[in-house]
């Protein structure tokens, strides 16, 4: 089984996102709990990069914690965009991109997203 792991590694495919996956299709509830399960896993790993310095693993734990809760949120809460999945059958780029903006519209609200495009373009660019 290791072995087998490791060809799907350097071939660039995460195992376990595949098989949480297919959990997904099968029962999204019980894969939304098994993905922030991970995410809390990778919080720490996360951390501890940055405790040894090394930004750049740190910084490759972040997109995947970004990722999970996107994945996670998106099958709770049955978004158009895990609909797609389901159909297409892989988390594509575009589909989380889709479902962050979805996630992010549904549950902060278009009043908070305008203020904190403000609050950023006041720190970057003014």
């Amino acid at each position: 089984m290791e072995e087998l792991i490791k060809k799907l590694e350097e071939r660039g495919i995460d195992a376990l996102d595949v098989l949480l996956d297919a959990l997904s299709k099968a029962d999204p509830s019980e894969s939304d709990k098994e993905r922030i399960n991970l995410v809390e896993k990778l919080m720490k790993e996360c951390k501890d990069y940055l405790n040894r310095g090394d930004p750049v693993q740190a910084s490759e734990k972040a997109y995947k914690i970004a990722e999970g809760i996107v994945k996670a949120l998106a099958e709770k809460f049955k978004t158009t965009e895990y609909e797609e999945f389901l159909k297409e059958g892989g988390w594509y780029i575009y589909l989380l991109s889709k479902a962050s903006k979805t996630l992010a519209l549904s549950m902060v609200g278009i009043p908070h997203m305008i203020y904190m495009f403000g609050v950023f373009m006041k720190e970057n660019y003014l």
